[in-house]
């Protein structure tokens, strides 16, 4: 039987894929998810979930082996993770009352036959304006330091938008399920 693998040690990611199975493995896959120079957010979203696929799927012989990566892009510039308390603050700051685009790279990546199957997703957040103290409280509750674009909307980070336009809900999450179950479904694997 052929075993699925998610290419990340990411719980959201891992919490997600369980709505669809519930027999997986993670691995992580040691990616560098640096940009490359010239790379637009889109491109590095792809190239990151392909890189991650491929990087986890190493030594497997029978694996569908899934890979996402997101990037946050405010006025065409990529938002890391904030990893402090004050960058998630500035960059929160910036993000208030303007439209941020999430771009979500996901590849299925067969062993068996070396073939990629990709996806890409972009979900545009519209922040509502934030004063200073909101922003403040808001990351000192939710500590959002390792999320692309400082917030967890499947948290208390939703009362920071005034909206979200998606062909996925998930999508912003970190891994887009819609088009994960029919890659999945391309590849042989019966979901539901």
């Amino acid at each position: 039987m052929t075993r699925l693998v998610l290419g990340s040690t990411s719980r959201y990611r891992a919490e997600l894929l369980r709505r669809l199975v519930d027999d997986f493995d993670q691995r992580a896959p040691g990616t560098d998810e640096t940009l490359a120079p010239g790379e637009t957010p889109v491109e590095g979203a792809l190239r990151l979930a392909i890189a991650k696929a491929e990087g986890a799927a190493s030594g497997l012989a029978d694996a569908l082996v899934i890979g996402s990566d997101q990037i946050a892009e405010l006025d065409g510039h990529a938002l890391g993770k904030p990893g402090s308390a004050d960058a998630a603050q500035a960059q929160l700051a910036a993000c208030a009352g303007r439209e941020v685009r999430f771009h979500t790279g996901l590849c299925v990546f067969d062993t068996r036959d070396g073939r990629r199957r990709t996806h890409l997703d972009t979900t545009r957040v519209q922040f509502r304006p934030l004063a200073d103290a909101e922003i403040a409280r808001y990351v000192a509750r939710e500590q959002p330091l390792d999320c692309a674009g400082s917030f967890k909307c499947e948290g208390l980070g939703v009362a920071l938008f005034e909206r979200i336009d998606s062909s996925d809900p998930t999508a912003l999450v970190g891994l887009p399920l819609i088009a994960l179950a029919r890659l999945l479904r391309e590849a042989g694997l019966a979901i539901p």
